[in-house]
């Protein structure tokens, strides 16, 4: 466990997350996290947004659908 302490950072609210934390979720300055909250309420800190995925998963449905229709309209 990490405790971050929330810290005003401009006109916002902010953590500064320690250099352990942002190895291990493999970010970097730039990228964008994503805060998740999970059935339980409690909250889980990620790299990739669910809903990214799971729009992605649909598409890819679509995409194995319609393959034909996509290539002959690819031409």
């Amino acid at each position: 466990m990490v405790e971050l302490k929330v810290r005003k950072i401009g006109n916002s609210l902010g953590v500064v997350l320690p250099k352990e934390a942002v190895r291990r979720l493999g970010a970097d300055e730039g990228d964008r996290l994503f805060l998740i909250e999970g059935p339980d309420g409690a909250y889980q800190l990620s790299r990739y947004d669910p809903a990214f995925v799971k729009k992605m998963k649909k598409a890819e449905d679509i995409i194995g659908r319609y393959r034909n229709t996509l290539h002959a309209l690819s031409k």
